[in-house]
């Protein structure tokens, strides 16, 4: 018996320690963020010199392309904001009084609403874009997947939500 307990110690230090290993994947996140963000701004400056022959139906398509890609950075963020601090440190909410709460305080729970409602968002605006190029892509079949996708995360969302209300009580 007590021959197991330097064992289960070196067990609980090596699972302890093995938290790191999400460093690199979190870098991995950033370096992401960083190439939506390039993204972006080639899309910005793409559509800036077009817009002088851009339709109308075009432009509010190119815009809800930036929408997505700036969703899509949000997203990465809460994720990788909220795996920091809960498998590597916590962020001490003193020392970063200036944070915006939304990227200090996030447990599993608001980090699965805040992901599905991102997930919601980006197919929303996907949805949107896909119905104003509508002569581009006529087939009903595709359309109705293309609204009925972000419906299933709108729905997935509320039965998390209820989920995690009632297993606060």
């Amino acid at each position: 018996m007590t021959t197991l307990r330097p064992i289960g110690r070196g067990i609980q230090t090596a699972m302890f320690i093995s938290r790191w290993l999400m460093a690199p994947f979190l870098i991995g996140l950033i370096c992401s963020v960083v190439m939506v963000a390039i993204r972006f701004f080639i899309n910005l400056v793409s559509l800036a010199i077009r817009l002088p022959v851009e339709s109308w139906q075009d432009l509010v398509v190119d815009i809800l392309n930036l929408i997505d890609l700036t969703l899509m950075a949000n997203l990465v963020l809460i994720v990788a904001f909220s795996a920091y601090g809960n498998y590597i440190r916590k962020i001490d909410n003193a020392d970063h009084s200036d944070w915006p709460p939304g990227l200090i305080d996030i447990d599993f729970s608001a980090m699965k609403q805040k992901l599905l409602g991102s997930i919601a968002g980006i197919a929303a605006v996907d949805s949107l874009a896909w119905y104003l190029d509508l002569e581009n892509h006529a087939d009903a079949s595709k359309l109705s997947w293309a609204i009925a996708f972000p419906l299933m995360f709108v729905a997935a969302m509320v039965l998390l939500a209820l989920a995690d209300r009632l297993a606060r009580r």
